[in-house]
């Protein structure tokens, strides 16, 4: 159950290639539109997806709780497609979201900033001037959004494990080259360890959906999660032992929970962030 990642630049002609690998593999692609087709199940709205879909924070704190919670409905749609294996994952930083699976072969995309502007403004028949705004601020919001949500610079490359320039290889040439890369025999040896933490993922974006989505938790801030087989362990701050009671009764109450051992301290730091 290969699962392949890509990141790219806007202009890099990335999409054509992805979906002629998945074409040629017969794997499933997750991309925009298949979010977008999904997202009214899970809950989001397509005004919160546009608005949180591969894009940093654009408010001052990092604890918008709507936006935060819709970006893990994101990640959820992505994992439970990802959980059935033979996938090809375009963008929303899934080589970072799944990096604990080991049989991930993380590609990114990269190409000549003119080559691009000229690829993007034929393709969206725009003036050139507009192509090179529009290709700014996506490799910004791009990069931000992996900066932000992983605290790493999007084009490090050993996060890679094939790195493609569009502007010197065609696109027959990469293709060839991901479709061999796929036989590589260590990922297929990961792939029965990979169901299990998929799984983890999947339950640890539940609970944080739950605990985001909560009125009861005022000021909540994301707690550090570890599961295993169902037992969550978690850690972190807020503001009241009610609020503590709450939270660790939202975790239980979500489906796939087995247990809850808790290291949360009650601190009021609102109160002496007020101080300040």
């Amino acid at each position: 159950m290969a699962i392949i990642t890509v990141s790219r630049e806007m202009g890099t002609g990335a999409y054509q290639i992805a979906s002629e690998v998945a074409q040629k593999l017969k794997y499933t692609l997750i991309d925009g539109q298949r979010i977008k087709s999904l997202a009214t199940k899970y809950g989001l709205t397509p005004e919160l997806l546009q608005m949180v879909d591969e894009k940093p924070p654009s408010y001052v704190t990092a604890e918008d709780r709507k936006r935060a919670a819709a970006l893990h409905v994101i990640e959820l749609i992505i994992l439970e497609l990802a959980r059935k294996g033979n996938v090809v994952i375009y963008g929303r930083g899934a080589q970072d979201l799944m990096k604990e699976c080991k049989n991930l072969l993380r590609l990114r995309f990269i190409a000549d900033f003119e080559g691009r502007v000229e690829r993007f403004a034929e393709r969206e028949w725009i003036d050139p001037d507009m192509a090179r705004s529009l290709i700014r601020r996506s490799d910004h919001q791009r990069g931000g959004f992996i900066h932000f949500y992983y605290d790493r610079d999007w084009q490090t490359p050993t996060y890679y494990d094939m790195i493609f320039n569009t502007s010197h290889l065609s696109q027959q040439t990469i293709v060839e080259c991901i479709i061999s890369a796929t036989k590589e025999p260590t990922l297929k040896e990961y792939d029965k360890s990979a169901v299990a933490t998929i799984d983890n993922l999947i339950l640890s974006n539940r609970i944080e959906t739950a605990l985001l989505n909560s009125p009861a938790l005022e000021d909540y801030r994301p707690f550090a999660i570890s599961i295993y087989k169902g037992a969550v362990s978690i850690s972190g701050y807020i503001l009241s032992e009610s609020q503590k009671k709450s939270a660790i009764d939202i975790i239980r109450s979500v489906k796939g929970v087995t247990s809850v051992a808790d290291d949360i301290h009650v601190v009021d730091y609102k109160a002496y962030k007020e101080k300040m």
